[in-house]
């Protein structure tokens, strides 16, 4: 039987791997797969729910569908990933809408939930969640000029902040082989900027046992047809310097480098279980910018973990004044059930946190301001991604903007532009945090 299944995916990148992949799944089982849950016999929503605000806004996606079958333009729903995960009998007892379940562990079950949600059942799948599969076939959803290659699942570092590891299972890194062999069919179909991703892409290869790496990986990605290859996250403590060597040294990979480390103070390091110090923090950084001197660091960070007082958070900003780096996203500390930091004593008020988070976010406004005005007059190679009719100009990225989570560059050109193509911008000015140019002939 064919059935009509719409996919909305929520979150990271990583979960829209996942997505990806349950697309292919239901296709080449004969369902037809669509991103519009309205008319749809089936909408999977794959959910997120690792913090609050994630929390939130699965809830309120869940919600929106259930209007829909309530209006009779959608049949049933499907709800997959971390807030199944996490709160199966909540989302039991609390949202009847939902009218099955498939957990971190169990995305392979898509096809079978379908048709048990058809036959009439409430499918509920949850499988081990260190059950890995990541091997499988994609629908690519990301603009055929950028992709992401997800290297490893879950994450084994235990923090004591983040629910991942009990969501998503222990480290597992997927074989040399079957990366690449699927980075070759990325090439292949036209994928320009290659994204890696993991939880954690700097331990990738130390699980397997057979010698393989970040950078030995890196060294063979650089071999197959892609212009960009960006990385999404390092941790500063396994940054060795044969990682470091291979980034600068290679062309394709773009210095932009986001490395989360979530603060800087030494006691709020140690409470969090990161394993680094302030001081090694400031080396790491150094050794970076002295290699390869045009590198943007992108980090995270939390306000208000329980124990950060005046002292500890005016260190922080201290912190970031000096080293200034380009781009920051900045959390307010979100006391999760089954975390170590939920509790901790010295809790923190949560309008104190949220205060530390405005303070943060723009003491790092006038940095990002400092980094562009520092772009005025100079030739950037950018990536188009079309014409902005709103903007009346064409946008793209450079190599120090990621996909949908930093700035732009808006340009104009004389003639057409295609997207994915790469072209060269003088930089004439700054608006509104994003770089505005003219094409350089």
């Amino acid at each position: 039987m064919s059935y009509q299944v719409a996919f909305v995916s929520l979150g990271c990148a990583k979960n829209l791997i996942n997505t990806e992949q349950m697309m292919a799944l239901c296709r080449k089982a004969g369902f037809t797969v669509t991103g519009d849950p309205e008319g749809a016999d089936v909408a999977v929503l794959n959910t997120c729910g690792f913090i609050e605000s994630a929390k939130s806004e699965a809830i309120d996606n869940i919600l929106e569908l259930a209007e829909l079958k309530k209006a009779g333009k959608l049949k049933k729903l499907l709800v997959a990933g971390c807030l199944s995960q996490r709160y199966p009998d909540d989302i039991r007892a609390e949202l009847p809408e939902v009218d099955g379940m498939l957990g971190t562990g169990s995305y392979t079950d898509v096809v079978e939930a379908v048709n048990q949600l058809m036959a009439g059942e409430r499918p509920e799948h949850f499988q081990r969640i260190d059950r890995a599969y990541d091997d499988g076939e994609r629908i690519v959803t990301t603009p055929p000029y950028t992709a992401y290659l997800k290297i490893a699942e879950g994450c084994s570092n235990g923090c004591a902040f983040c629910i991942i590891p009990k969501l998503r299972g222990r480290y597992r890194s997927r074989t040399m082989d079957r990366l690449l062999a699927e980075a070759k069919k990325l090439a292949e179909a036209g994928v320009k900027e290659l994204i890696v991703i993991a939880q954690d892409i700097t331990r990738y290869g130390m699980d397997l046992g057979d010698g393989s790496s970040l950078a030995g990986l890196l060294k063979e990605l650089c071999k197959l047809d892609f212009h960009w290859i960006r990385l999404h996250y390092l941790y500063p403590e396994v940054i060795t310097d044969e990682l470091i060597d291979v980034i600068a040294s290679s062309p394709k990979i773009v210095h932009y480098l986001d490395i989360p480390i979530q603060h800087c103070n030494d006691a709020i390091l140690k409470a969090m279980r990161r394993h680094n110090t302030k001081q090694e923090l400031k080396e790491l950084f150094a050794k970076l910018r002295s290699a390869m001197p045009d590198v943007v660091i992108r980090t995270s960070l939390i306000c208000g973990l329980p124990g950060e007082g005046e002292a500890e958070f005016e260190e922080l900003c201290r912190f970031l004044r000096e080293e200034k780096l380009q781009r920051v996203g900045v959390f307010q500390f979100s006391p999760e059930e089954g975390t170590l930091a939920e509790r901790m004593d010295h809790q923190v008020d949560p309008a104190v946190a949220e205060h530390r988070v405005e303070l943060v976010v723009d003491l790092q406004s006038r940095i990002m301001d400092e980094y562009n005005e520092a772009r005025l007059g100079t030739v950037m190679e950018v990536l188009c991604e079309g014409f902005d009719s709103a903007e009346g100009c064409y946008v793209g990225r450079t190599y120090a903007d990621s996909v949908e989570i930093d700035g732009r560059v808006l340009f104009t050109a004389a003639g057409l532009v295609p997207a994915g193509e790469f072209v060269r911008v003088r930089i004439t000015g700054v608006a509104d945090g994003d770089l505005t140019g003219e094409i350089e002939d």
